[in-house]
């Protein structure tokens, strides 16, 4: 609470023609030439290497997922940096989504017990 006390907005990330797959194959591709070229050993590689050469390197992961028109699936969207986001599964379709919606995620989100994987 103290790291975002001052923190007065959203990041919103739109990603067109986005595969999570190509991310991190891109990603591997990056590395194994740092490694090639000798600037990096193999290992040196940890997740925070990796995640430097992702498209969203520098930002923070997601803390929740809102899927739209009820798809209970996370459609090959960022899937390295959703491992610990919380995902809200609504009927409603992207185009009707509004800010009741919104609320309706936040609302569910807030209640939630977020452990990044601690039991």
């Amino acid at each position: 609470m103290e790291t975002t006390a001052k923190n007065r907005g959203t990041l919103f990330n739109v990603a067109t023609n986005y595969g999570g797959r190509q991310e991190i194959i891109q990603a591997c591709q990056a590395i194994a030439i740092q490694v090639q070229q000798g600037l990096i050993q193999p290992g040196d590689i940890d997740e925070a290497v990796f995640e430097q050469h992702l498209y969203t390197a520098g930002l923070c992961h997601p803390d929740l997922l809102i899927r739209t028109s009820g798809e209970m699936r996370i459609s090959n969207f960022l899937l390295w940096q959703m491992a610990y986001a919380e995902i809200y599964v609504t009927d409603t379709l992207w185009p009707d989504f509004d800010r009741t919606e919104f609320h309706r995620a936040l609302c569910s989100y807030q209640q939630r017990d977020r452990r990044f994987g601690k039991v």
